[in-house]
This record gives C-alpha cells, sequence and structure tokens, in this order.
C-alpha cells in the first residue's frame, strides 16, 4: 500500500512540474433576462413646505424603493423571525427583512405620478450587466493549453 501512494504521488509531482502556457477564452451566457421594478413613494407625507419639493422628494423615494425591489430580485432578501411564549401562548413575533447588493446597470423607463403617489419604473437588462462585469472582472474558462 505504502509503495501504491509513493508511486502515485511521484507520478502526480512529475505532473505539476511540467512548463505550460494557457490561452483563456471567456463564455457568454446562453441568455440575458430583462428584470422590472416599480417604486412607490407617497406625496402628501414628504416633509416639505412647498409642493414641488414634495414632488421631488417622492420621485427619489420612489426611485431607491424601485432599486431595493430589483436588489431583492437579485440578491434575494434574508428574513429573520422570533417568537416568544409565555404561560402556552404567544406572546412577541417579530420578522425582519433586509437585502444587500450592488445594482449596476438599471435604467429608469418611467417616472410619473399617480393620484396621491409617485411611481418608478426600473428595468434591468441582464446583458448590460453582463458586459459591465466584463469590464471588471474579466471571467474565463481555458481555450487552450500548452505544454513544453
Amino acid at each position: 500500500m505504502r509503495y501504491l501512494i509513493s508511486v502515485l504521488l511521484l507520478v502526480l509531482s512529475g505532473c505539476a512540474s511540467q512548463d505550460r502556457y494557457i490561452q483563456w477564452e471567456t463564455q457568454a451566457p446562453e441568455s440575458f433576462p430583462k428584470l422590472t421594478a416599480i417604486g412607490y413613494a407617497p406625496l402628501a407625507t414628504q416633509p416639505a413646505k412647498e409642493a414641488s419639493q414634495r414632488v421631488l422628494m417622492a420621485m427619489q423615494a420612489s426611485k431607491i424603493a424601485a432599486y431595493r425591489e430589483l436588489a431583492e430580485q437579485v440578491y434575494g432578501q434574508q428574513l429573520s423571525a422570533s417568537s416568544s411564549v409565555k404561560d402556552w401562548m404567544l406572546s412577541d413575533d417579530n420578522i425582519q427583512a433586509s437585502v444587500s447588493g450592488v445594482i449596476r446597470g438599471a435604467r429608469v423607463v418611467k417616472s410619473y405620478p399617480v393620484g396621491d403617489h409617485y411611481v418608478t419604473e426600473l428595468e434591468l437588462d441582464f446583458q448590460q450587466v453582463w458586459a459591465l462585469y466584463q469590464q471588471q472582472n474579466r471571467p474565463q474558462t481555458v481555450k487552450e493549453v500548452t505544454y513544453f
């Protein structure tokens, strides 16, 4: 058994010491989905005196809400829950939700008022996300290996 292990280690170490040149090729995904998200914000509860300021604040808030929805679609939502029982009865029940991530390449499709709310629609085209990712990270696969 020791002889077999020694031979195996010798063979493997011989393979690792060869000089080689690896040529890489980037692989594109087969399909690129498009995600959409809609964010809403109330106009009346914005903390401003002037109506025009409330509209601008609601525009920004609805855009942030839409980005949060996109992040939830891309990265998922983390949930944390706890319950307490006292005297065989539920005394406390808490659920917290959070999302964390970076959204690049989204574009505003529409931004408009509807009644007492402001609405922003976003679109995230994963073909553009992939192109942005390629510029930064350059993921690659082995195209060819040449041993010397």
